[in-house]
């Protein structure tokens, strides 16, 4: 069963696309519904909401992943999941070698639209006050691109984006299940 994290953001949509592609999928709202899950979807939200709203599911969250649970940040979840944020006011989990620039796109109405490639796929794709990744250590496999700036990143068992495409919920999936992506 996949977990969706349901404290603030848009964990509705992400639950819409895991039960489409026929996974079993919950809201993770504590550290009894986290304990039911193999993997966590981190969705795309307010950062600093979402860090004040996680308490002490932080930790519980941190050491799964750390013992191997697969995690995807998307948008506010690759911010939480960086080691780094630029203009941030709290301090990320630190769980995949990126420092990411938060509402890097600009304001809600400034947001871009674009196609990107990748894994095969042209994706056409919306940027909504989403983070860029600036850096990233020599681990952090880049994935995917857009104008130059990584957009789709993996270390390990982390995988983290600055957007929300079907196609990358299936990787992810794939990567919960041990299989080789």
């Amino acid at each position: 069963m996949i977990g969706v994290l349901a404290l603030q953001g848009a964990f509705h949509e992400h639950i819409e696309v895991l039960r489409n592609l026929g996974e079993d999928a919950i809201e993770v709202r504590n550290r009894t519904d986290l304990a039911k899950v193999k993997a966590l979807i981190i969705p795309g939200g307010e950062s600093t909401v979402m860090t004040k709203l996680l308490g002490g599911l932080r930790n519980d969250i941190t050491k799964r992943v750390k013992e191997g649970m697969c995690v995807y940040g998307v948008c506010a979840g690759a911010i939480l999941l960086a080691k780094e944020v630029k203009n941030g006011s709290f301090k990320p989990m630190g769980l995949i070698d990126i420092v990411v620039e938060r509402n890097a796109y600009g304001a809600q109405n400034e947001s871009i639209e674009g196609e990107i490639k990748w894994n095969g796929h042209t994706i056409q794709t919306v940027f909504i006050r989403a983070p860029k990744v600036v850096s990233a250590g020599r681990d952090v496999k880049i994935m995917a691109k857009f104008n130059g700036e990584a957009i789709l990143a993996q270390q390990n068992n982390v995988l983290v984006s600055t957007f929300s495409m079907t196609t990358v919920h299936e990787y992810f999936l794939r990567m919960a299940d041990g299989g080789k992506v």
